[in-house]
């Protein structure tokens, strides 16, 4: 979601935005995954000519993007990985320089963008959004961290600057012996998520009544986004407050395990922006339970639509999240902290409507044109030299 959001706030401010990404076959895409606009994928590549298109239409995506071969993933067919292209993209670059190419993931595709920049000596620069390394551990091949972390560090060491979402993950970077660090803080689009969205409707089909709480959460349904700890949570929120009502939106491998370990759940599916700003200002409360995030954009899309929040002390959470003030706070070593955390929440229906209406406030300030105009001047600054 955040490569779409950023090509199209480039898109908006005139530059030329060419988003290379892999394939998928006809009818396979994973519909609103990130939104309104074409799926970007892993391995998503952006190149950008600054100021020479004229504005999009308004009913346009003003970015266009370029489908490379591709296969599954194992084990995650909904994701593709791109296969290296270096000689495509050499060709397309040469007949259409781009000025600079900026990488969001470092697999085959993406590293082979970063030798074609370098080959046509096109500045470039990347994106860290995933700790690949830090996933070995929830998929059973623990002895690839080492590999794993090389590989990264290789692929964004070759490039002028990395950003990264936060000032604690570029240091962490840095003491692993990644270069050029930056930050690139995320954006909330403040239309979609905003509490003047909720729907009494919707709410009625999740069987929630008025005074009902209901418990939302978001994402990909994968083994590193610590799901077991969010059914501890559940299980001691739905014994505290029968009346909770939970709904899971997303998908993923684990769905049909999800579907057992929360029968009385509503499973939503991916969705399009809008649809999911309906969905995120219906609920009431975000138990955010991933350590493995180097953000959490979900965190504070359900912040900015209203919702009171309960997390650890990382991440988004750490940057957003005061305890007491616009949502609860446990430390990372604490599960059980977090879990009393979100008791509270779904039993303490002042508490939860306090917070909520502080979180969305604390998040009206984090818009995207802010964040753009930052990064648009960092790359700006690599162009020129």
């Amino acid at each position: 979601m955040t490569l779409g959001v950023i090509a199209r706030e480039f898109g908006l401010r005139r530059h030329a935005v060419t988003v290379y990404r892999p394939s998928y076959p006809v009818g396979a895409r994973p519909a609103g995954a990130l939104g309104p606009g074409p799926y970007l994928g892993p391995n998503a590549v952006g190149s950008s000519a600054p100021g020479d298109n004229a504005p999009p239409a308004s009913n346009a995506v003003p970015y266009t993007e370029v489908a490379m071969p591709g296969m599954p993933i194992p084990g995650y067919p909904m994701l593709r990985l791109g296969f290296p292209a270096q000689g495509a993209l050499r060709r397309r670059w040469q007949a259409d320089r781009p000025d600079l190419v900026h990488v969001v993931t470092e697999g085959p595709l993406g590293a082979s963008a970063v030798s074609a920049a370098h080959r046509l000596k096109i500045p470039v620069t990347s994106s860290y959004h995933t700790q690949f390394h830090a996933y070995t551990g929830h998929y059973g091949i623990g002895l690839m961290k080492s590999v794993t972390l090389a590989w990264l560090r290789r692929v964004h060491n070759r490039t002028a600057r990395t950003f990264a979402p936060t000032a604690e993950l570029c240091a962490e970077l840095t003491e692993l012996g990644f270069s050029g660090m930056e930050v690139l803080s995320r954006g909330v689009d403040t239309r979609h998520f905003h509490p003047t969205n909720r729907s009494d409707e919707l709410r009625r089909s999740w069987g929630a009544g008025p005074h009902d709480p209901v418990m939302l959460h978001a994402g990909r349904f994968a083994r590193e986004k610590n799901y077991p700890l969010l059914l501890e949570a559940w299980n001691a929120m739905s014994r505290a407050q029968p009346r909770l009502r939970l709904v899971l939106v997303g998908d993923g491998p684990l769905r049909s395990r999800l579907q057992r370990d929360f029968p009385s759940a509503s499973f939503a599916g991916f969705m399009d922006r809008e649809t999911l700003g309906r969905y995120y200002a219906s609920a009431d409360l975000y138990v955010h339970v991933s350590l493995t995030e180097t953000f959490g954009n979900v965190l504070t899309e359900a912040m900015a639509s209203g919702l009171a929040p309960a997390t650890f002390d990382y991440a988004a959470g750490r940057l957003f999240v005061r305890d007491g003030v616009n949502g609860l706070v446990a430390p990372c070593d604490r599960p059980d902290q977090l879990i009393a955390a979100a008791t509270r929440l779904a039993t303490d229906d002042a508490l939860r409507r306090r917070l909520g209406a502080a979180a969305a406030e604390t998040m009206a300030a984090q818009s995207w044109e802010k964040v753009i105009e930052r990064f648009e001047k960092s790359l700006q600054a690599v162009i020129a030299g």
